[in-house]
């Protein structure tokens, strides 16, 4: 007859400022995941966890560990600053008119592709030439 040993691992105390940022990364990481049409258990199988796991992160029950961090990111498409809601620079924040290149380059993928591989051409010609 075979006896089961629990094993009790020691609890961590958890500060209610830390509850608060867990519960709001869950609430961020349901709503990026429900924006991408992703289910928990598709993102569960990316993080290689199980579907309860990511209920529980979701829901503020479980810390989301720090080395998960960066594959949640990526999974979701936002950078890890924005998965955990930290305020973004001014220089990230700043809005302006497009710099003058990044609107050509706008313009340039949207004509046909032929047309584009010229673009391309004479763009890598003169840069070519310039590096001479």
């Amino acid at each position: 007859m075979r006896t089961c040993v629990a094993i009790e691992y020691p609890t961590v105390a958890i500060s209610p400022d830390e509850r608060v940022f867990f519960a709001k990364l869950g609430a961020r990481i349901a709503e990026l995941r429900k924006a991408s049409h992703i289910t928990q258990v598709q993102l569960a199988e990316a993080l290689g966890v199980s579907q309860p796991t990511i209920n529980a992160y979701e829901s503020g029950y479980r810390r989301v560990p720090v080395s998960t961090l960066p594959l949640l990111a990526r999974t979701l498409g936002v950078s890890v600053e924005q998965l955990i809601g930290a305020p973004q620079s001014a220089a990230a924040r700043k809005r302006g008119p497009a710099p003058k290149i990044q609107q050509h380059l706008e313009r340039i993928s949207t004509l046909p592709k032929p047309r584009q591989r010229a673009m391309l051409d004479v763009i890598e010609a003169l840069l070519a030439q310039q590096g001479r």
